[in-house]
């Protein structure tokens, strides 16, 4: 199996990458803008900027899997949100994720039987005050995922994750403390925030056998923010 991970140096995709690495029969192929501190032995690793327009994927010939992982948090009043604001994140969440996928699908398609994983957030299904810009940039993701999804099958799976609020790096400007956690946590009708883990299992999951008759869904890990009160 061979899976290719966008964004696999922090938070959801370094989790996923150590969980696959203790997979047997699996290549696990790693791009990201940064570099890698303490990887696994293995991988395949190359960097790259998704918000670079001259970007060129190394890939198998045939891929499997392909999980992106590269988000933003951008959270301010719609009337202090520049454009740019809005172009930053449709170039993080949206543009990158098409480039990415413009240079995969060969690979993917000759699977026979591949799975593209993209995250979203709980704020495109559950209206959230400050959330303009992002939520709009992962609206695009969710729309551009289930029509994939529809275009390309059976042969390639298209599924979107859409947490709420998760301990990651990129949060830690909104959980940099425990008085922050709680808060957060409270929120919730499960009265914690999510976990990489929480996640990445579930883009394992998706990305595997077991999940091979689910496509075109938006998982919400999210906590029941966006269902329940």
């Amino acid at each position: 199996m061979n899976v290719l991970i966008i964004g696999g140096n922090s938070g959801v995709g370094e989790e996923l990458l150590h969980l696959l690495s203790q997979q047997e029969n699996t290549e696990i192929y790693v791009a990201n803008r940064n570099g890698f501190s303490s990887m696994p032995a293995g991988l395949h690793i190359q960097t790259v900027d998704v918000t670079d327009n001259g970007f060129s994927l190394s890939l198998p010939e045939t891929l499997d899997a392909l999980v992106y992982c590269p988000g933003s948090i951008n959270l301010k009043p719609f009337d202090r949100l520049a454009l740019d604001a809005y172009r930053t994140d449709m170039e993080i969440n949206f543009y990158g994720l098409v480039k990415v996928l413009q240079q995969a699908m060969p690979a993917l398609r000759k699977s026979g039987n591949a799975s593209v994983v993209a995250f979203s957030t709980v704020a495109v299904n559950t209206g959230m005050a400050f959330h303009a810009s992002v939520a709009s940039a992962k609206g695009a993701v969710e729309g551009l995922m289930r029509s994939l999804a529809a275009e390309y099958a059976p042969k390639v799976r298209f599924n979107i994750i859409a947490p709420s609020l998760t301990d990651t790096p990129m949060a830690s400007g909104l959980l940099g403390n425990d008085r922050k956690k709680e808060a957060a946590a409270e929120r919730h009708p499960l009265k914690k925030v999510g976990s990489p883990k929480h996640l990445a299992a579930m883009a394992k999951f998706l990305i595997s056998e077991e999940g091979s008759w689910i496509t075109g869904q938006t998982m919400h890990i999210d906590g029941g923010m966006s269902n329940l009160k």
